[in-house]
Order: C-alpha cells, then sequence, then structure tokens
C-alpha cells in the first residue's frame, strides 16, 4: 500500500486501520472502517479511495469506479490520495487514468519533482515515449541530476524503436538522441556506466560502429565493469559487424589463452580463422599485425593453439578442463566440412572421443558433449567404438539373481555406463535390434533402474534418483516396440514404469513429460491436469510448453478442465502485460537502459504468440459451448464474451512460435529427430487449424450492426467465403499425410476434424443461416429459390450429423483376448458431435426466429383472406421435420454415452495379460494404475458429453415454431 512514514499528520493516524485491514486481505472491514472516518471527516479523499480499493477487490467494480473519479475530478495533491488512487487504476487496468491524476498535480504543484517523477513512470506504463522525453527534460530542469537527462534520452531511443518509419528513428530521433549524449560528453558529465551503455546502444543503432569501437576503447569505456568481460564482448561484436576478423581472431585467441574453457571465444576464433582464409588476408610485414595483436591466419596455426591448449591441461595436476578437447573435435568436423587435408593432423575423431570419455565419461555433460560429435564417425565404427567405451567401464561380475547383468560398485561407474547407454541409442544401435532383443534391452535397463536406485537412498524428494535415465530409456524402447509392432501391452507397460519412475522420483520432470504425452494419445486427460499442474510450469514455460496441455483439453471431452487450462495460460498472457510495465519502470530507475528494449521486445514476443492466440480462441469457443443459454439468441451469447465477428487481433502477418518442440528428451538419431521441414509444416497446420477455429476478418468490412449470426451480409459472406477456402486449404494439407516424430510436436486437432465431418458439418450450419438472412430480409412469396435452399441444407446437416455420430460407435475401452485395447479416435469424434450439434442448435435457434415471425403473418394473412386451405410453404414443414430428427438423433447419442458408461463401468482391468512372458508384479502393479487413471477418465469424459447433450436436448424443445 501507499508508503506511510513517521509523520506528524493526525490523518495518517486515522487512516493507518484501513491500511492494515487492505493489506491482509480484509476488504470488507476496510470497507466499514472508511465509512465511519467518512462519517466525521467528509473531506478526507485517501480514505474514500481506500474505500473504493476495499470495493474493488469485493467485485464491485463500478462503485469503486464512481467513488475514485468523485475523487479525481478534484485534482489532488496530497501524497496519500494520489498513490492510492494509482494503486486502484492499476488493480482497474487503467494506467492512462494515472496518467490524468498526476498530470493534473504536477499542474498545481509545477517544482515538485516528486509528482514529476510519478508522472514520468505513469507514461511509461502506457509508452507515450514524447511525453516520457518531455517530462524528463523538465524534471533535469527543476533537479539536474543525470538520471534524468538521461531518462529523456532513453525516452528518444523508443520513439526510434517503435516508429513506423525507419528513415525518422535513422535521420531524426536517434541522432537527436546521439547529440544529446555528446553535449554531456563534452561538458565532461558522464558519471555511471549506465549512461555509457546508453551511448554505446545509440551509435550500435545508428550503425556507427567505429565510433562505439572507440568509445569501448577510450576513457569512457573504463566505467563498463558490471559484466564479466564486457568491453572484450562488446569488441568482439563490433569487429564481427565491421567485418574485422583479424582483430576478431587476435582478441578471441587472447581471451582463450586467459580462459581456455569459454566455448563461445572458440566459435569466434574459428569463424573468424576461416573468413581469414577466404579472404586471402596476410600480416604486414613490419610492425603489429592489428590492434588486438598477433593474429593466426593458417590451419597449421590453429592445429597447434589447439593442440597447446590441449597440452596445458594434459599436464595438470587437478581436473582438466573440457573446452580444449571439445574444440579439437570441433576444429575436426569443420576442417571436415571444408574437405581440409589438416584434420588428419588432430587424430582419429574415433580415438579423441575414446579419451574425451575415458576423462570425462562420469559427468552427465558427457553425453550432450560428444552427442554432436558422432557425425564424425562411419557407420562401421559405430559398434566398435561402443565395445572399446563398454571396456573402459568398471562393473562387477554378471551375478545370475539380476538376470545375468554387470551393474556398477558406485555412482561414477553408474554414469559411465548410463554414458554408454545414450551413446548406443544415439548411434541408432536401439533402433536396430528385433523385438526380442529389444525386449531384453528392456529388462536390463529396468534392472540397472532399480538396482540404481540403491545410490539415492538419502536423496530429497526434490532430488533426482541417479538411475532415473536408465527408466526414461527403457519407457523409450517400449514406445519403440510399441510403434514397431502395434500391441498396446507395450504402451501399457510404459505407462506403468514411467509410474513406477515418479513413485520413486517425484520431481523428475522427464517422467511426467512422456506421461502426459502418453496420457493424451490414448485419450486420457484427467491424469494429465495434475501432471502438468505437478511440473510447476514458471512464467514463460506457459507459453513454450502449455501446448502439450492445452492442445488434448478439449478434444477429449472433459470441457471443464479444458475451460480452466485456457484460463490459466490466459492468466500468464494477460499479467504479462502489466508486468512488463513495471519492469520497465524498474529499469528507467536503475539505469538498466539496454534492458528496455529487451522488455518491449518480450512483451512484443508473448503477445504475437500463437499459443496466446490458440487460447483466446478456444476459451470464448469453450465458454460459448458450456455457458451459452441455447433458448436465447446466440447474438446475445457473443455480445456477453465482447466477441465481434468483423473485429480480428490475431496478429497473422506476425505470428510467433514460441513452442519448445525439444522439451521431451531424446536420443534418438538424427533422421529420427525433429526436421526443420517438419517444425515448418507444424507451424502452418496449427494456423490452418486456428483460422478454421477464429476465421480472419476480411479488410475493409464495414462494422456490423450487431455481433453474432445477425452481422450484416457485407461482413458475413466475406467470413463465410473465407472458412470455405480454409476449409479446402485444411483439406489439401491433411491429404499430403503429415507426420512428426513422437516426442515432436502433436498434431492438431485438423485431420480428426475433417476425417469426421465436423468442419464440413459447421460450414455448411453457417452457410444455411447466410441463406436465413436472404430470407429475413425478403418476401415470404419472393423467395421460394431461397426457401428450397434452406430445406436443402436442412436435409444436408442431418445427414451429416448422422454421418458424425456413426463413427462414434464402438467401444472405447476393450478387453480382446484377455488384452486391454483402447480407442481414443471415438472420444475425439463425439467431442466433434457434440461441438457440431451446438452450432447447429444456434443456427437453428436462429432459424426459429426468423421463421415463426413469417408463419404468423402468414396465418394472419390467411385468416383475412379465409384461405384455410392454401398451400403453407415448405419451409416451415422442413424445420419441423429437421427439428424431429435431431431430437431424435441426440437421444440415441445420449443412449449410446450411457451405454459407454455403463460397459466401461462393469470392465474389470485387474489380471489382464501384457506381454509375453508374464511381467513381473512389480510392472503389473503400476501398469495398473494407469490402466485405472484411463478408465477413470473416459468415465468422466463421458459424463460430461452426457451432460451437455441433455442440456442441448432440453434446448431443443424450445425451438418451435
Amino acid at each position: 500500500m501507499a508508503a506511510r512514514g513517521h509523520v506528524q499528520d493526525p490523518n495518517d493516524r486515522r487512516l493507518r486501520p484501513i491500511y492494515d485491514y487492505l493489506d491482509n486481505g480484509n476488504n470488507k472491514m476496510a470497507v466499514q472502517q472508511a465509512d465511519k472516518l467518512l462519517k466525521k471527516h467528509k473531506d478526507l479523499h485517501c480514505a474514500k479511495v481506500l474505500k473504493a480499493i476495499g470495493l474493488q477487490r469485493t467485485g464491485k467494480q463500478d462503485e469503486a469506479f464512481t467513488l475514485a473519479q468523485e475523487v479525481a475530478t478534484l485534482e489532488p495533491t496530497d501524497d496519500n490520495s494520489l498513490q492510492a488512487l494509482t494503486i486502484l487504476y492499476r488493480e482497474m487496468h487503467r494506467p492512462e487514468l494515472v496518467t490524468k491524476l498526476y498530470e493534473s498535480a504536477v499542474k498545481k504543484v509545477p517544482s515538485s519533482e516528486e509528482y514529476h517523477s510519478h508522472l514520468f513512470m505513469a507514461y511509461a506504463r502506457v509508452g507515450e515515449y514524447k511525453k516520457m522525453q518531455q517530462v524528463g527534460m523538465a524534471l533535469y530542469k527543476i533537479v539536474p541530476k543525470n538520471p534524468y537527462y538521461f531518462w529523456s534520452v532513453m525516452s528518444l531511443v523508443m520513439q526510434a524503436i517503435s516508429a513506423q518509419d525507419e528513415k525518422l528513428s535513422q535521420t531524426m530521433f536517434l541522432p537527436l538522441a546521439e547529440r544529446m549524449v555528446e553535449k554531456m560528453v563534452k561538458e565532461d558529465k558522464i558519471e555511471a556506466e549506465a549512461e555509457v551503455q546508453l551511448y554505446f546502444m545509440i551509435l550500435e543503432r545508428l550503425g556507427k560502429y567505429e565510433q562505439a569501437l572507440d568509445l569501448v576503447r577510450g576513457q569512457l569505456g573504463e566505467k563498463l565493469t558490471s559484466e564479466l568481460q564486457s568491453r572484450e564482448n562488446k569488441c568482439m561484436l563490433l569487429y564481427k559487424q565491421l567485418l574485422r576478423w583479424p582483430e576478431c581472431n587476435a582478441l578471441s585467441r587472447k581471451l582463450l589463452l586467459k580462459n581456455p574453457d569459454d566455448w563461445q571465444f572458440y566459435l569466434s576464433y574459428y569463424d573468424s580463422l576461416f573468413h581469414i582464409l577466404d579472404q586471402g588476408w596476410a600480416p604486414p610485414e613490419q610492425g603489429e599485425h592489428c590492434a588486438e595483436g598477433e593474429v593466426q591466419h593458417s590451419v597449421a596455426q590453429a592445429v597447434g593453439f589447439v593442440e597447446e591448449r590441449v597440452g596445458v591441461e594434459e599436464g595438470k595436476e587437478s581436473r582438466p578442463l573440457r573446452g580444449p578437447y571439445l574444440a579439437r573435435l570441433e576444429l575436426i568436423q569443420r576442417l571436415r566440412e571444408r574437405g581440409l587435408p589438416e584434420e588428419q593432423q588432430l587424430g582419429d575423431p574415433l580415438e579423441l572421443m575414446f579419451q574425451y570419455f575415458v576423462k570425462f565419461g562420469d559427468k552427465p555433460c558427457c553425453i550432450t558433449d560428444l552427442k554432436i560429435y558422432l557425425q564424425l564417425l562411419s557407420p562401421e565404427q559405430h559398434v566398435q567404438f561402443i565395445n572399446r567405451l563398454m571396456e573402459t567401464v568398471p562393473l562387477s561380475s554378471p551375478g545370475e539373481e539380476l538376470g545375468g547383468v554387470a551393474l556398477p560398485g558406485d555412482t561414477k561407474a553408474l554414469q559411465r555406463h548410463l554414458c554408454v547407454a545414450q551413446l548406443s541409442r544415439a548411434l541408432g544401435l536401439q533402433h536396430a535390434l528385433d523385438p526380442t532383443q529389444k525386449l531384453a534391452l528392456v529388462q536390463e535397463l529396468k534392472t540397472r533402474y532399480r538396482h540404481g536406485l540403491q545410490f539415492g537412498k538419502g536423496c530429497l524428494k526434490t532430488e533426482l534418483q541417479f538411475s532415473d535415465m536408465y527408466c526414461l530409456m527403457a519407457a523409450h524402447v517400449y514406445i519403440d516396440l510399441w510403434e514397431e509392432t502395434g500391441k498396446e501391452s507395450m504402451l501399457w507397460l510404459c505407462l506403468g514404469l514411467l509410474e513406477e519412475g515418479l513413485a520413486q522420483s517425484p520431481s523428475n520432470a522427464q517422467f511426467k513429460l512422456l506421461l502426459l504425452l502418453l496420457f493424451c494419445r490414448l485419450g486420457a486427460f484427467e491424469p494429465v491436469v495434475d501432471l502438468y499442474s505437478s511440473l510447476d510450469a514458471k512464467h514463460i514455460q506457459h507459453d513454450t510448453i502449455g501446448y502439450l496441455l492445452t492442445r488434448y483439453a478439449q478434444s477429449l471431452g472433459q470441457f471443464a478442465a479444458a475451460s480452466q487450462s485456457c484460463n490459466f495460460s490466459l492468466r500468464f498472457f494477460h499479467s504479462n502485460q502489466k508486468d512488463t510495465s513495471e519492469y520497465i519502470i524498474q529499469a528507467y530507475k536503475y539505469g538498466a537502459f539496454e534492458k528496455i528494449p529487451e522488455f518491449i521486445a518480450f512483451r512484443n514476443r508473448l503477445n504475437r504468440s500463437l499459443h496466446f492466440a490458440q487460447v483466446r480462441t478456444e476459451s470464448s469457443l469453450l465458454e460459448l459451448l458450456l455457458e451459452a443459454d441455447m433458448a436465447s439468441s446466440l447474438q446475445d451469447s457473443v455480445k456477453a464474451l465482447n466477441l465481434s465477428p468483423e473485429e480480428d487481433d490475431i496478429p497473422w502477418a506476425d505470428m510467433r512460435d514460441n513452442r519448445d518442440l525439444t522439451v521431451l528428451t531424446s536420443w534418438d538419431p538424427k533422421a529420427r529427430q525433429l526436421s526443420e521441414e517438419q517444425r515448418r509444416q507444424s507451424l502452418e497446420e496449427e494456423c490452418l487449424w486456428l483460422r478454421l477455429r477464429a476465421p480472419p476478418a476480411p479488410r475493409n468490412s464495414e462494422k456490423a450492426a450487431e455481433n453474432g449470426l445477425a452481422a450484416k451480409p457485407d461482413v458475413y459472406r466475406p467470413l463465410l467465403s473465407q472458412l470455405n477456402t480454409t476449409l479446402q486449404e485444411a483439406t489439401r494439407f491433411t491429404e499430403r499425410g503429415v507426420q512428426y516424430p513422437f516426442l515432436g510436436p502433436p498434431s492438431t486437432r485438423l485431420g480428426p476434424a475433417i476425417s469426421s465431418g465436423g468442419c464440413q458439418c459447421q460450414a455448411n450450419a453457417f452457410q444455411l443461416a447466410s441463406q436465413l438472412q436472404e430470407l429475413d430480409t425478403s418476401n415470404l412469396e419472393d423467395t421460394p429459390e431461397v426457401q428450397t435452399q434452406i430445406g436443402t441444407s436442412l436435409t444436408s446437416l442431418m445427414a451429416q450429423l448422422e454421418e458424425i455420430f456413426n463413427k462414434c460407435k464402438g467401444d472405447l475401452l476393450e478387453v480382446k483376448d484377455n488384452q486391454c485395447k483402447t480407442q481414443p479416435s471415438l472420444l475425439e469424434n463425439l467431442v466433434f458431435f457434440v461441438e457440431s450439434v451446438s452450432v447447429v442448435l444456434w443456427v437453428s435457434s436462429y432459424c426459429a426466429s426468423v421463421l415463426r415471425p413469417l408463419k404468423s403473418s402468414l396465418q394472419k394473412k390467411k385468416k383475412k383472406k379465409k384461405e384455410a386451405n392454401a398451400a403453407t410453404p415448405p419451409v416451415f414443414s422442413g424445420f419441423q421435420e429437421f427439428g424431429t430428427g435431431l431430437q431424435t438423433l441426440l437421444s440415441r447419442a445420449l443412449e449410446h454415452v450411457k451405454e459407454q458408461e455403463t460397459s466401461l463401468t462393469a470392465l474389470k482391468l485387474s489380471g489382464l495379460s501384457l506381454q509375453e512372458p508374464e511381467p513381473s508384479q512389480e510392472d503389473a502393479k503400476f501398469a495398473q494404475v494407469a490402466m485405472d487413471k484411463v478408465q477413470n477418465s473416459y468415465l468422466r469424459s463421458l459424463q460430461e458429453i452426457r451432460d451437455l447433450l441433455r442440456k442441448r436436448t432440453d434446448t431443443l424443445r424450445n425451438l418451435k415454431i
């Protein structure tokens, strides 16, 4: 709350109890206390604002806003009222009102440093950079402090960054900012590192790299001390921009002599070396090679330099650094890419990688270090390499009681063996085994996993077990077996093994992620909610891994959990807007100017996120599906959600795919990993599905008079046309049969939506709405063609709904030959059926609202003309027949869902056979846990689908004309 110091102001003493109630979350008592105080002191504005805060927090937003505005119109200047109003407006997400508040305060007290400072920060929240620049200079005139001056300079830079016209940035804003800083440099008034950083940023954005280099190397550059090697890193960056490769090479070499383990400088060293070779650069005969000293300009020198670094490490008594050894492999790889013979001088890659394993094999990073250089080995060397590594792993003699598996005696030996197993999988040796050999491998990995648990008996629950990776690898082999043989028992055993792993290592995120993926593939969403929640995803992870949850949320029939999942993600995106403003303000306060553009870029990245657009769309559709009262018009439901079909706020042109598609650990060979082409296809598929769920609004469309189905035809028809075009594109995409690796991105609902007929049915329902519009705006006698079209559309819709329902028939979970088999696609089809029925019912309610008055006026005309036998247009009887048919179909669907629930409840899964030979008791126990979770999840999904279908049946009874 507002700052409260030891000021002898009686009002502070009176207000303190209200502050305390608000701080403790006792908002009702805060409101009561404020009322008491206001009876005695009517003019105590701050009490009124504190009451408004209490009202806002108890959900009485309108009342709170009215109270706040009463105080704001008086233009208060007391600190308590201003700060309390600032807090209230922030909670109301109305930061623009804070600017008006402090604009008034500054006018009344023009010499106040504090009010100017608050006004500057209020403008920063809403991104008013020009006004920030003016306030910064006004502040500097009142109190000539450097930070205020540089606030103004930074605001100019922000105007340049946010300007639509790049030319304006380069010719006006940035040059002006440069002149302002140069003035301070000439007057010798530069005091802090932040001011030098800002000067550097301006020069860099202007492309004045030579000047920026002089700045970093000069006297002012000495102030750059907050980061390690800050000056060197900036110099390196500028040398690359200026293509001054000799300097880049010499500086990298100097830095590597100081720190031979800094990988980024090895990469700079190699990059610059090969640029020098390509340019044919030669050192001058006399004098220094360049400003940074000696340049190494030949491959022979690079080979000598790396060998020298390795030699230094070999001579150490302490443990050597990894950098030089990896640098040698990196150089071999680069030389091989260029076809240069000098790679022979560095040695045989197999031998070098073997030596690396001997030195560092007991470190968990050894696998990731060596994995990127495995391509240096020829296919013929793969088995030889693994055998040589195995010879160095200290294992005990194989014991009969452990299936003849030789086991490690300590964690270092375990880590070495684990590294060999991971390298073996990365080389494709595990994939080459036949199913029998793979089953034997799984048994060995499980034995090693369970044996290794003894080394982690003292571990905390938050720590991972030393042998966890054996468990994960065994799960991967099970998945290989499932894909290869099609036996679902492999999947149940895989789930059981991961459940066992999670029981021993409750914090293992990889177990949770793989379980999450497998349960979703089996159509069971219920266990996934708790799994995702236990991952405790932080901040940006809601954007990068949230897709794993939201992709399946709605499609598996758990609508309540789906709605919660979408809202959970949306809360992160919405709070990001507010949080980023606070980060920017802190950056100004502490002079971290270079961070401000980063924060802005971060905010833009999230605003343009594909995942943000998806959860926003799905959340709205879910709300319509669950909350919309079908008896009232869809227009009212759409209005209540603030949706508008003709306004589109999805940034289609600037969409950002922020998904982390490599979040699941994989040791698969490169050929089996996600390719760049597959990434591109996945994004294309995601955007197509999003366009089907939220078609982009046509440009230059006139704003509709009403939202929803009653939008004006000139808005509605282009949307319908766009939907049909997207549907054609989507159909073509699905015909390509794009497949992703199992551990890659999950496919969207696009394929199932089209194959089930759900998309086509919904598009036809909207087409019917368009035909109804024509009928609504014309006379009944003048529209025989339209009436015929409506009749055809109703018949067609009924047939399509029948077709979708037929694709839902079958058992979700069945026991055949004593084995458990799932059909999750039936559940997904059932959800498409419910969605399609809901859309058809929306259109039907609109249809009834159009036909009802037409029928009424027709009957009145008949009575006047006394033509009782006059023919009634078939559109009325056609609609009645459609309603009856729909009622029958929904009753059948409800009956089908009830039957599924009954058969699922009666199903006894304990004691089922899982594989030959029979699994151990431990395996069977955990596999049973997984089966029960799937069974319960299916029941939950069916229950929610049944409830929704029942609601739709009730709605249908009201659709009479």
